[in-house]
Formats: C-alpha cells, sequence, structure tokens
C-alpha cells in the first residue's frame, strides 16, 4: 500500500465534518465535530511510527491502513484538523532509534506504533522522557507497557491469550482436562501456556487438569511420538503456542492421524499465511484460535461504520484483517482522548486520560486499559472453514 503524507485543507475538513458527524458514536465527538468557535486552522498531530520499508513493512501497512480509514472517517476532533506524520523505521533497530527521535521532534500530541515489539522497546525511553502517549497495535512483548509508562496497545499480550483460550474450553466446551504441545526454549510460548495452566486448574481446582503436557524442537518435522502420547490420554483439547509453521505442521499431521482433537492457537492463525499452511483434511473443528475482529456479526456501531468505510474503499471480496481493525481502533482511541483533553493537550494530561479510559467501543470490541497500560478487551475464538474465517465464541472482558 502506498504511504502517503494526509494534508487536510480546511474547507474539504469542515464538509467532511458535517457528513461524518451522525456516524460517530461518540456523544461528546458529535459536539465536537459541530464546535465552530475555534479557529478552523488549528490542528493536532499524531505520529506515525512504523516500517514502512524493509522486512515487516508489509505487515505494518495493515496498520496504517486501519489509521488512515479511521482518518478518514474522523478528519478533525474539537474544532481542529487532524494531521498524520509519519517516520519511518526501515525494520531495522538502527534506524529504528533515528526515526522515533526524528517523529519526536515533529511534536506530535499522540504516537501510533509500532508494528514489531522490537522497534517500541527502542523506541520506549526516547518517549518516556518526550512524555508522549503512544499506541501500540500489534506488538504483544509485555515489556512495551510494563517498562514505559507512556506506552499502551489495544492488542494482548502472549500470556492473556493462554487465558483466553482457557477460558474458551471451560465456558464454552465445558472440558475440565486439556494438553499443551508446546516447543522448548520459547519463552513467548511458555508464557502463553503458562496462563492457560493456571486458568485451566484454577477454574477447575484440580493441579492436574493438564492431563499430557509434551515437547519439541522448532523446526521439528515429526510429531508422531507427542501426538501419540495426546491421543492415548483421551484430552479433547490441546493448545499449541509454538510458531505458526510448527503448528501447522503438527496439526496436518493430527489429521493424517486421523486424532479427534481440537488444537488451540494465537493470534498468528488468524492470518491468511497460516490458512495456507493447512492441508485440505485438516477439519475446522479441529482448530480454534484467538482473532481480535469479526466481520461477521458488528458488535458495535463502530464496526458497523469501520466495516462499512473498509468495504466503500476496498471492495467486499476480502474481509479487514484484525490489525486494520486495531489499527482503526488505536486512532480513535486517540481522537477520544484528545477530544476529552479540551484546550489542556499535553502528554501528562493525555496520558492520564487513556489510563483512566473504560469501556471504550471500538471496531475490534469494547477495550478497558488497565494499570500497565494493556487491554481488558473483547476477543474471538474463530476458525478456518472453505478458506473463510469464521467466528465460534465471543470472550467478553471480566
Amino acid at each position: 500500500m502506498k504511504i502517503y503524507k494526509i494534508i487536510a485543507m480546511s474547507a474539504a475538513a469542515v464538509m467532511m465534518t458535517v457528513g461524518l458527524t451522525a456516524c460517530t458514536t461518540f456523544e461528546n465527538f458529535k459536539e465536537a465535530f459541530f464546535d465552530t468557535k475555534k479557529s478552523s486552522d488549528a490542528t493536532v498531530t499524531i505520529g506515525i511510527y512504523e516500517p514502512m520499508s524493509g522486512a515487516d513493512s508489509e505487515e505494518a501497512a495493515e496498520e496504517i491502513q486501519g489509521i488512515e480509514l479511521a482518518h478518514e472517517v474522523y478528519p478533525n476532533v474539537n474544532g481542529r484538523i487532524v494531521e498524520l506524520t509519519y517516520s519511518d523505521n526501515a525494520s531495522d533497530i538502527y534506524a529504528a532509534e533515528t526515526a522515533i527521535n526524528d517523529l519526536i521532534a515533529k511534536n506530535p500530541d499522540i504516537i501510533l506504533g509500532s508494528y514489531g515489539s522490537v522497534y517500541s522497546l527502542i523506541a520506549g525511553e526516547y518517549i518516556n522522557e518526550a512524555k508522549i502517549p503512544t499506541i501500540a497495535m500489534t506488538n504483544m512483548n509485555p515489556l512495551i507497557t510494563q517498562n514505559y509508562d507512556y506506552y499502551f496497545r489495544v492488542c494482548y499480550v502472549d500470556s492473556d491469550q493462554g487465558d483466553i483460550l482457557g477460558r474458551y474450553i471451560l465456558e464454552a466446551k465445558g472440558e475440565t482436562t486439556a494438553g499443551i504441545l508446546m516447543p522448548r526454549d520459547d519463552d513467548a510460548a511458555m508464557a502463553t501456556g503458562t496462563a492457560f495452566t493456571d486458568r485451566v486448574e484454577g477454574e477447575t481446582g484440580n493441579e492436574e487438569a493438564i492431563t499430557v503436557y509434551e515437547q519439541y524442537d522448532t523446526g521439528d518435522k515429526d510429531f508422531e511420538e507427542q501426538l501419540n502420547v495426546i491421543k492415548e490420554s483421551g484430552v479433547k483439547s490441546v493448545l499449541l503456542p509454538g510458531t505458526m509453521e510448527d503448528s501447522a505442521k503438527i496439526i496436518n499431521q493430527a489429521a493424517d492421524m486421523g486424532l479427534d482433537v481440537v488444537f488451540l492457537g494465537d493470534i498468528d492463525w488468524a492470518s491468511e499465511e497460516f490458512r495456507d499452511l493447512l492441508q485440505d483434511n485438516v477439519s475446522p473443528d479441529h482448530m480454534a484460535f484467538i482473532n481480535f475482529f469479526t466481520q461477521e456479526q458488528a458488535v458495535s456501531e463502530e464496526s458497523e461504520k469501520f466495516i462499512e468505510a473498509y468495504q466503500t474503499k476496498y471492495g467486499t471480496e476480502k474481509d479487514p484483517p484484525d490489525s486494520v481493525a486495531l489499527g482503526y481502533d488505536a486512532y480513535i482511541i486517540a481522537l477520544n482522548a484528545i477530544d476529552e483533553a479540551g484546550d489542556d493537550i499535553t502528554g501528562e494530561n493525555l496520558r492520564k486520560i487513556l489510563a483512566e479510559s473504560s469501556s471504550f467501543e471500538g471496531a475490534s470490541g469494547t477495550i478497558t486499559f488497565n494499570s500497565d497500560g494493556d487491554p481488558i478487551r473483547t476477543a474471538y475464538i474463530s476458525t478456518w472453514r472453505d478458506g473463510d474465517m469464521v467466528s465460534i465464541y465471543t470472550v467478553n472482558p471480566n
């Protein structure tokens, strides 16, 4: 997707404001859009810190697509035009430091990004020093928000995904036991597995609820031994917290063996790349994974607006990816904070507003930030059926 800098002209912004007012889900947004007391050439700036070139640019483009779509829907706030300013970290850890400092020098009110946890970790210290609230969209490293007070995110961290998958088998499937098949020496997989175990054991009161726990080395090709252990255990659900490539190989081999088990996975399984790794004989009933957006059921007015805007611009042939919806939500969360700030658009005040925000209704569901800046939010459990992602369960915040 071509990345461009949006230059909004005052007259166009006024006309777009009138046309879009009826769509907004926030009453204070509606009032703000009609505020004509402030100068029409006043602006607020949202910085976009992303890898717009290099190895990570394709994934980052989806986040940017969501941001820009939201900007088209909401081009101004509180009588001010919203300008987007971009900084390319070039998918490079050395370029990232320069990119974030260049962006900070442009004095954005809020920053969105970056795809790729490592680039956000590099930016975190500078963002804290500059006191500019920043919202990440898809990176899941818990250290980003734990270490940097001005960082927030709209997606779950790895451990949260394990907890949600545990809730799914308990609430939706009514199961009291499960299995885990995970890679050795993988910290993210361990975090997911630990949270899954804690949820299942805690809810059942059974310290042996995880009845089978098998391991493998990342990149292995044959999992027959582990799958036979799973088959003999009799469990009906098995967590696979490894890479999508390893998980697809395991699921494919299990299908060849006729294993009747539901494999549970993280957000990576919601990608078309993962779908394309699966064999034709894999049943949709034998996998379930987390995703953050479902087009099948619009969960809010904002969901409906997002879907309409996406289909108007990109057509109806393809469903919007999760990362586009998360980029959209990050932008409107930022705008909501700016709107609430009124004339006090300082980094400290915007951070305070974000930290205190509750039950924000975005395109991807309901979002509340916890004390670390991580979301307590809606998630969906889905599967791939005939090439399409199908939602099978909604996990609401608790």
